[in-house]
This record gives C-alpha cells, sequence and structure tokens, in this order.
C-alpha cells in the first residue's frame, strides 16, 4: 500500500512498527514540538505503526510482549500529542454528551481507541476511556456508573469480533441496551462485523466516531 509520507515519517512508522523505541520517541518528541508537525498526523502515523504491530501478532511474529511495548511508546507519544490538539482547538467549554470506550477482552490494542477519545475530548464530549483487555462485567459496571449516552467498543483482532457480540449480548442481557447507541471501530471492522455483534454503527477512524456521537446526541457539526 503507498502513502504519502515523507522520508521522516516512514522511519517514525517503521521505527514504531520495529519496536526501535531509542530512535521512534526522540524522532516523534522532535517532530511535534520542534517541527510542529500536525499532532493528529502524527498520531495517524502511529496508528499505521501499530496496524502493522497488530498483523505481525496475528502472523505470530509479535507476541504479548511487543504488544505491551508498542502500546507503552503510543502512550508517550500521545501525552505529548493531547495537549497540542487541545491548545490548536482551544478546547471545549461545554459537554456535549458522556462516552464510554474500551477495548474489548482479549484484545491490547489501544492507539485506535486513544485517538477516538482525543478527538471526543476536545469536541467536548466527556469521555470515560477504561483501557484495554477490558471484560464484560467491568463494562457493565462502568454502564451503570457513568451513565452513558454513547458505547465505544474498540479491537482490532479479529478474534476481538466474538468478544463484542459477547458484551452487546451482555449489554441486553442486563437490561441495558436500550439506554444508549453502540458504536465499534479498529482494525478489519466493516458493515458485515457491526451486523454480526449488534452494534448501531461502526467507524473506520476517529473523525467518523465523533461524527456518530454528534449525529446520536443532537450536536451541530
Amino acid at each position: 500500500m503507498s502513502h504519502d509520507w515523507t522520508a521522516e515519517e516512514r522511519r517514525l512508522v517503521d521505527g514504531l512498527a520495529d519496536m526501535n523505541e531509542e530512535d521512534a520517541l526522540p524522532l516523534a518528541r522532535r517532530m511535534l514540538l520542534e517541527d510542529h508537525a500536525d499532532p493528529m498526523r502524527v498520531l495517524g502515523l502511529c496508528r499505521a505503526a501499530m496496524d502493522i504491530v497488530g498483523r505481525r501478532f496475528e502472523a505470530g511474529e509479535y507476541f504479548l510482549p511487543e504488544l505491551v511495548l508498542a502500546g507503552e511508546m503510543l502512550d508517550s507519544i500521545g501525552a505529548i500529542a493531547k495537549p497540542l490538539i487541545k491548545q490548536a482547538g482551544g478546547g471545549a467549554a461545554q459537554t456535549h454528551g458522556r462516552v464510554l470506550i474500551g477495548t474489548v477482552a482479549g484484545d491490547l490494542h489501544d492507539i485506535g481507541k486513544n485517538i477516538v477519545t482525543f478527538m471526543l475530548d476536545i469536541n467536548g464530549f466527556e469521555v470515560r476511556d477504561i483501557g484495554v483487555d477490558v471484560p464484560v462485567r467491568r463494562f457493565i459496571d462502568e454502564i451503570r456508573a457513568f451513565e452513558p449516552q454513547v458505547v465505544g467498543l474498540s479491537g482490532f483482532l479479529t478474534q476481538a469480533f466474538d468478544a463484542m457480540k459477547e458484551t452487546i449480548a451482555a449489554f441486553d442481557g442486563a437490561g441495558l441496551r436500550d439506554r444508549f447507541k453502540v458504536m465499534i471501530g479498529g482494525g478489519q471492522i466493516d458493515e458485515t462485523v457491526r451486523a454480526y455483534t449488534g452494534a448501531d454503527a461502526f467507524g473506520v477512524n476517529a473523525v467518523e466516531a465523533v461524527a456518530l456521537c454528534r449525529k446520536w446526541l443532537g450536536v451541530a457539526a
């Protein structure tokens, strides 16, 4: 697949995907803080790298330690990027609604979830991110405590589809399903997966996720 990446951007993607922490983190820091690169573009490069990591995991080339290290590197980059995104957008004073988001049980992929969380946050939504490898019971407990209007389920690995289906079925079994909309997202999500899981909609990126939440909660663009 061809990308309109510069040589430096390609170096960042390759560095992250190859677990080259010593090269990738300083490079990302310099791009964001010295070169003033668009933080959303940098996060997009991070997502592309995580997609490569996920494919290598599914192919048996990487294992859980590599997924954990990738997540730690991306958390470090995200900690720099998020304030820059807020600064550029001027922040958001009002809260349009509450969104609960987490990566389903059995999946440690989080860069896509983190980007969606960032984008919802800077667009004025109150977001509670409950992390990765979230069991069904935790989702239900958090829904009862937070009372969100939207629940986002994230997952990159194909095995996450069954976990999404099980989680949404549990919402119905707990008598909660009619209280909120469910959106799903991740590496290979499409309409077939949406129908299989029972979600209300899917988004292929963070912009679509924000658009879904705006639509469902009646927020003007």
